[in-house]
Order: structure tokens, then C-alpha cells, then sequence
């Protein structure tokens, strides 16, 4: 009779504890940022310009949830080098301006691109020298500005294919050579030694061709001595397809010595969203959290944008809607729970980010 009762008192405490570890709704406000400062990563978030000045309910979101910053847009070359020569501080200054009036921390992005470069710079002609020198300029002017304030960069943005294994043949690589990315690492490490300083790319979260590719190019940048210090998975995901085995392709680089991040996060679910559909993608949301804590040199999680009403995606992918935690009037979504389950589990012994 005593060992019965005993079974049952503690089957009520282990359920008891149990649930008093999982969320029940959305958390409460500033909830988030502890928990993931207690597993010792960052939860970010992609953040626009416009929107950060005008509207009060963005910024809550910000502050509220999340621990770091990306510019959306207003880092990268277009915005900040309009003309040659010609910066424009505006954008950059806002958000990096924002995230230390709130102790967020912030990460630059992009650099080294394909896209949205400037029409003076995508259509110039240009020698070896002169297009070094032009990207040793605006590496100074931009890094150079922010020492000390923004933590890491993605200096190298998308270098691969879309779809294959080969570097892409951008205007860098085009004129540089395939080598442009070991150039511009060690350019941004001599403005900002203190900086992580990143390879981001997508397509690469479940292996395959493209991130074996990917691992070659690593493995021989650190054996040159290039300083590179982390990979960025970007996580743009279609719902139902975010891989189970998304850590261990995290651990590919981290076994390398260098740190990962998933830096873009967003996933899309097709028109019309059904509320199984919401559901799924809260455990998606999880998976992904929980994929970084599972990794001890993951430091970041950085969803890609504050709501959906801010949501790049029904633009780039029509048909396709409701990728973010927060709908289009700031209410959170299961992918909000979803991301709060992960962080409530009792904190992992993790190693100290280098």
C-alpha cells in the first residue's frame, strides 16, 4: 500500500514539474530575452528603418523578445554607397543607434554580396586593383565606423550557386578571382580585429552537394590562416521542410573550431494557412531553437523580420504567407510558444563561445 502511494506522489511531482516547465501561451513580456541569455545565445531579429522610428508596436516587439539586431536592408552596399565616394550614415545610424539604447547586441549584414549592389559599382569596369581598392574603402568605411559596436558581420554573403556546388561568378569573383572571399576576410579582420567575422549562405541546413562545397572552401580558408569565425545558416525555410537533422550539419563546422548561427530564420507556409498548418510551424520554429542549443559554439538565432505585415516573403514567393512569429497586426503566433518550449528546457552544460 505505502509503495503504491509513494508511485502515485511521485508520478503527480514529475508531472507537476513537467508542466511547470512548458510554456501554456505566449510569454510574457521580456520573458524570452532571459531564457535565451540563460543558454547563452542570442535570439534576434531582422529590423527595417522605416518601421523603427514610425511605428511604437514594431519597437515593442523588438525589445520585448529579443536579444540582438540585423539591418534588414540599410547595411548593404546600395544604401550605404549610393555613389562612390557618397555614404549615407542615416539607416545604419538608426539601428545601431536603437539596439545599444536597449542593450541589444548587433549583427552587420552584408558585405560581399550579389545583389543590391550600387549601378556605379555593378556596371563599372574595373581592374584588380581598382576594384580592391574600392572594396577595401568601403570595408574601412563601413567596419571601421562600427568598431566596437557591432559583433559580428556576414562578410561574405550567398558565395555558392543557388542550386549547385560552384562558387557564383559575381562581380568579386569575376574580377578577384575566387579568392576575393580570403581577401575581404582578412581586410575585415585588419579594421575590426574584435568582430565574428561570417560566411552566410542558404541551402545548406540539410547537406548535400552545396554545403560539402561549402565545408572544402572552409576547411581550406583556416588552413591558410584566413580569420573566418563563424557560418551563418540563413533558415528560409517552406514549411515541412526544415531537416530533423539540421544540428548535425551545424556540428560539420563547429568541429572545424568555428561557431554557427542561424541567421535569416522565416518559414513559409502556402496560401491559405490552416491553423494545423500554424501548428506545425511552431514545432518547426522549435526544432530550429533547439537545433542551436544543441550545438555548443551555436551562439545566434535571428528570425527574419518582426511580423509578417514586414515579411519579405508573399513579395519574393507568391502564394506563400505567415513565415514570423508575429501576424501583420503584431499578435504572436504558435511559432512564438514554439520558440518559447525550446528555451524552457534546463539549461545544457555548453562550452564558452570563443
Amino acid at each position: 500500500m505505502f509503495t503504491a502511494i509513494a508511485l502515485c506522489v511521485a508520478v503527480f511531482l514529475t508531472t507537476a514539474l513537467l508542466s511547470d516547465n512548458l510554456p501554456s501561451g505566449p510569454p510574457d513580456e521580456g520573458e524570452l530575452p532571459g531564457m535565451a541569455r540563460t543558454h547563452d545565445i542570442e535570439l534576434g531579429v531582422a529590423v527595417a528603418v522605416n518601421p523603427l522610428v514610425h511605428d511604437g508596436e514594431y519597437r515593442s516587439v523588438i525589445t520585448e523578445h529579443y536579444t540582438s539586431v540585423t539591418a534588414e536592408n540599410t547595411m548593404k552596399w546600395q544604401y550605404v554607397q549610393p555613389q562612390r565616394h557618397q555614404f549615407d550614415w542615416s539607416g545604419p545610424d538608426t539601428v545601431v543607434g536603437f539596439a545599444e539604447s536597449h542593450d541589444l547586441n548587433v549583427r552587420g549584414h552584408t558585405l560581399l554580396w550579389h545583389n543590391q549592389l550600387p549601378s556605379w559599382l555593378a556596371q563599372g569596369s574595373w581592374s584588380q586593383d581598382e576594384l580592391r581598392q574600392i572594396m577595401r574603402e568601403h570595408l574601412r568605411a563601413l567596419l571601421g565606423r562600427y568598431k566596437g559596436r557591432v559583433s559580428a558581420w556576414d562578410i561574405i554573403n550567398e558565395p555558392f550557386e543557388d542550386t549547385s556546388p560552384h562558387l557564383r561568378e559575381n562581380l568579386w569573383y569575376r574580377v578577384l578571382g575566387p579568392d576575393y572571399i580570403a581577401e575581404a576576410l582578412s581586410m575585415a579582420h585588419e579594421i575590426d580585429p574584435e568582430a565574428r567575422l561570417y560566411i552566410n549562405e542558404f541551402g545548406i541546413e540539410g547537406g548535400g552537394d552545396k554545403a560539402d562545397a561549402l565545408h572544402t572552401l572552409v576547411e581550406d580558408l583556416l588552413q591558410r590562416g584566413v580569420p573566418l569565425h563563424g557560418i551563418g545558416f540563413q533558415g528560409h525555410f517552406v514549411h515541412g521542410n526544415v531537416p530533423e537533422d539540421l544540428a548535425d550539419h551545424m556540428r560539420r563546422f563547429t568541429d572545424l573550431g568555428l561557431e554557427v548561427s542561424v541567421t535569416e530564420l522565416d518559414v513559409r507556409i502556402p496560401e491559405p494557412s490552416r491553423e494545423d498548418a500554424l501548428e506545425e510551424q511552431a514545432d518547426e520554429y522549435r526544432r530550429v531553437v533547439e537545433a542551436c542549443l544543441d550545438v555548443p559554439r551555436c551562439v545566434n538565432v535571428t528570425v527574419w523580420g518582426v511580423s509578417d505585415q514586414h515579411s519579405w516573403v508573399p513579395e519574393w514567393f507568391p502564394g506563400y504567407t505567415d513565415a514570423l512569429p508575429f501576424d501583420e497586426d503584431y499578435g504572436p503566433k504558435p511559432a512564438l510558444s514554439g520558440m518559447t518550449e525550446a528555451l524552457s528546457r534546463r539549461p545544457s552544460q555548453r562550452r564558452p563561445h570563443p
